[in-house]
């Protein structure tokens, strides 16, 4: 895949992800659980590569959170999540281990990061323990749906994984 179709597919998935937010979300506390971002993090994650993937992360938290439809917890959650998926597929090319690093790159590293965040916010000390759940339970939905989403397409031939 070139270039500018790389750009193209990450603008269509910035879209998506964007659009699709105020239509999907579940609200956990002081955070919302986004299935949708994780599902497109494993799809750039393995159609793309580590720098488009964060990319998409950062543009749909960016313009989330300017349409209000997202909190500030979306940047380190889905930026940890989809560097991890496609770090870890790039190694391994398997599409359970892109699985296996968003819910990790999510769930664990994205909600350690956020826990300072809302500490600073909030001007308390906000609960570690409720980040890890509610980010490991949204990640774990997305990410395994976007896993069957590719295994589809790859079963059906509507892509082809090559190396990058």
């Amino acid at each position: 895949m070139g270039k500018t179709q790389k750009l193209t597919l990450t603008g269509m998935l910035i879209a998506i992800g964007t659009l699709s937010s105020h239509l999907f979300f579940i609200p956990l506390g002081f955070a919302k659980a986004f299935p949708v971002q994780h599902l497109i993090n494993v799809l750039s994650a393995v159609l793309l590569g580590p720098y488009y993937a964060v990319a998409q992360a950062i543009g749909v938290s960016l313009l989330r959170n300017l349409m209000g439809t997202g909190s500030i917890f979306a940047f380190p959650g889905s930026v940890f999540g989809a560097l991890l998926a496609s770090l870890i597929f790039m190694k391994t090319k398997k599409i359970y281990m892109a699985f296996f690093g968003e819910v990790v790159g999510t769930g664990i590293l994205g909600a350690l990061a956020s826990y300072p965040i809302a500490a600073l916010i909030f001007g308390q000390e906000a609960t570690l323990f409720g980040f890890v759940p509610a980010f490991i339970l949204s990640s774990l939905v997305g990410a395994f749906l976007g896993a069957i989403l590719l295994k589809v397409f790859l079963k059906n031939n509507v892509l082809e994984l090559r190396k990058r």
